[in-house]
């Protein structure tokens, strides 16, 4: 009888360690979202991981999105000449971007190259016990370590981007107008008959709460971190590996959202 429950024990014990997790995790997100509207606010250290997460991951983006441009222009040029639309290029190119492939891909450099530092940075912070340091000295380890990199993250993941979408869009631009020699004007003025607020507002909800996503995971991993360098490196490693699907999964559950 115990071979034949066996499997439902093992599928049972999962199911509870994921429920366990996903409480502690949302009690973590409850407790940081409580002292992230209370002052003091760390502004130099705000400002230090905005230029960690931000401007640091500029060229990242800068590369990704220019590319990513390229690459759906040349993809939709050839399916739309199919169709006799090829002058419509410009507005399903912007509308990819604006809507779906910036936000996304952005979190998911955004996630590889801070995410993961984050998560490393903290969890090191805790097998050193310079978090239980700060807790002795009377110190908010939450106002110092998590808030700062969430707040970071609200701020710095709309920006990144904004300068995906405008890199992508000219580098589209570059094949449809420089390459299969488009006019101009049918491009630029497409983008500008069919974005609409609402499409850049929906790109907007989704880079924020993207924002949150990561830091929200990274800051998580890093603070519960287990011991020892092989507790580090599996936190950094779920942090990335997490953030990762949480934000496809989210992407989904928004769009249904947003598009309804």
């Amino acid at each position: 009888m115990s071979v034949v429950l066996s499997p439902f024990k093992m599928i049972g014990s999962y199911f509870h360690a994921f429920i366990r997790e996903l409480g502690r995790m949302g009690c973590f997100l409850a407790v940081c979202i409580f002292w992230m509207f209370l002052p003091p606010y760390l502004i130099r250290r705000i400002i230090k991981q905005i230029n960690f997460i931000g401007v640091k991951t500029i060229l990242v983006i800068v590369l990704t999105g220019t590319f990513t441009g390229m690459v759906l222009a040349l993809q939709i040029y050839f399916t739309l000449v199919r169709f006799g639309a090829e002058s419509r290029l410009g507005p399903v190119v912007a509308l990819s971007l604006i809507k779906e492939l910036g936000p996304v891909i952005c979190a998911l450099m955004v996630t590889g190259r801070a995410g993961s530092a984050i998560a490393a940075e903290i969890g090191i912070m805790r097998i050193s016990e310079q978090i239980d340091a700060l807790d002795a000295m009377a110190l908010n380890s939450y106002k110092y370590l998590i808030i700062p990199n969430l707040l970071a993250g609200l701020i710095s993941l709309p920006l990144l981007n904004a300068i995906f979408v405008v890199l992508g869009v000219y580098g589209g631009y570059s094949i449809g107008v420089g390459l299969m020699g488009m006019s101009s004007g049918t491009y630029f003025g497409g983008i500008n008959d069919f974005v609409g607020l609402r499409d850049i507002l929906e790109g907007l909800y989704k880079s924020i709460s993207f924002g949150v996503l990561i830091t929200w995971i990274s800051c998580y991993k890093g603070y519960f971190t287990g011991y020892g360098a092989e507790g580090v490196s599996k936190a950094t490693t779920q942090a990335v590996v997490i953030s990762s699907v949480v934000i496809l999964i989210w992407d989904y559950f928004l769009t249904s959202i947003l598009v309804a």
